[in-house]
């Protein structure tokens, strides 16, 4: 999936946003080539059954012109939402997570180890990104599972899903 970052937004494209546009914008060339059409037969032949047909083909594609673009704003409205809800969800999650560092009372070194715990990362990695060694890792590791009243990672880990599932 392809991602224009904009300030304070991310715009993603749908495949599905992109062919539905395509096929209404197909539509809409198909239908001003059949009024061009069946005009220019009036203007040579005057009305009939030939033209009639051409004309409700005419009006049956702008409908689907019109329906195609109708899906495609729901379609990006719908897309909108859930960008807006996923970024309210993320930040609601860091905001929990800091609330809890801070209930623990976490120091700004215990919390940076522990968002990498929680990420996943074990000490030689927590140690290589922070440019410490890794006793100072396990060490702050074992005061931050003890202040939040776990035995290691996977409980840490844990809590934070007990809390969002319940």
């Amino acid at each position: 999936m392809d991602e224009t970052h904009a300030p304070g937004r991310t715009k993603s494209r749908d495949p599905q946003v992109t062919l539905v546009a395509a096929i209404a914008v197909v539509q809409a060339i198909a239908a001003t080539f059949f009024v061009a059409d069946a005009l220019g037969d009036v203007a040579a032949d005057g009305l009939s059954m030939h033209i009639a047909i051409e004309g409700l083909i005419a009006f049956a594609l702008f409908a689907g012109v019109a329906l195609g673009m109708w899906q495609v704003r729901l379609m990006l409205r719908r897309a909108r939402r859930r960008e807006d809800a996923l970024a309210i969800a993320s930040g609601a999650l860091a905001e929990h997570i800091g609330r809890r560092f801070a209930e623990w009372g976490l120091t700004g070194a215990e919390s940076e180890v522990a968002l990498f715990a929680l990420k996943g990362c074990d000490v030689a990695e927590i140690a290589r990104l922070r440019g410490a060694a890794a006793g100072t890792v396990r060490a702050q590791l074992s005061r931050i599972y003890a202040k939040a009243g776990v035995t290691g990672q996977a409980g840490l880990v844990s809590l934070f899903f007990e809390d969002l599932l319940g």
